[in-house]
């Protein structure tokens, strides 16, 4: 059975604000998505740390949410 390569901790990190930010303002994936430009499958695999994020995707995530971009890779 395949299993899933482990996560990077900086990408566990960031993912893990990206969703508590988005749950704290009440919005599905599906609304964070559509805000920001992106798929739900997109947002699935960075609030998981699976994927790696460009600086535009994190930018556009930030401007959903209404966050400044270093609230989301602060530590």
């Amino acid at each position: 059975m395949p299993t899933s390569p482990p996560r990077d901790p900086v990408l566990h990190a960031v993912g893990l604000r990206i969703r508590r930010a988005r749950e704290a303002r009440g919005l599905s994936l599906e609304a964070l998505a559509e805000r920001s430009g992106l798929s739900s499958r997109s947002i699935i695999g960075i609030e998981h740390g699976r994927s790696d994020m460009r600086l535009r995707s994190l930018l556009a995530i930030a401007a959903a949410l209404e966050v400044a971009p270093g609230e989301l890779l602060a530590d």
